[in-house]
């Protein structure tokens, strides 16, 4: 017979079992998703140009994208949105007739001026309704 402070017959401490889990629990991290990014194609562009703003690592199957002047989500700076479904696109306050939206998310600015350089933030709303965002810049020089 063992005594009462000896370990079970299996020779383990239930406690050593909890450790080796949370041992486990800390050095397995989950695998994560490629941040969204957004690259300016070409990277700095000539006024009276066209540059386009190129989206990678968007999450599969979005509900839709809005893109906003800035580096942060407003509505007063958003420049256009798009519905990917019904595939509707709809310009927003900060938009000036010369941006294009594409069914990827990337963003096509037409005859780009000297203003325009700066940063650009897509929102994607994906279909569980969570939301990524990334952000891009413009460099626009006189040619």
């Amino acid at each position: 017979m063992e005594p009462p402070s000896g370990p079970p017959r299996g020779g383990r401490v239930p406690w050593q079992e909890v450790l080796l889990a949370v041992s486990l629990l800390t050095f397995w991290s989950p695998p994560t998703t490629a941040q969204v990014t957004v690259e300016s194609v070409p990277p700095s562009v000539a006024e009276g140009k066209d540059v386009l703003l190129l989206v990678h690592n968007l999450p599969g199957d979005p509900l839709g994208y809005g893109w906003f002047r800035g580096e942060t989500i407003e509505p007063s700076r958003q420049i256009v949105s798009y519905v990917v479904d019904a595939q509707v696109t709809t310009p927003g306050p900060a938009h000036s007739d010369r941006e294009t939206i594409y069914p990827n998310g990337s963003l096509l600015f037409q005859n780009i001026n000297l203003i325009d350089t700066g940063y650009y933030t897509i929102q994607i709303t994906k279909r569980n309704l969570q939301v990524d965002q990334g952000t891009g810049q413009l460099r626009v020089f006189r040619e």
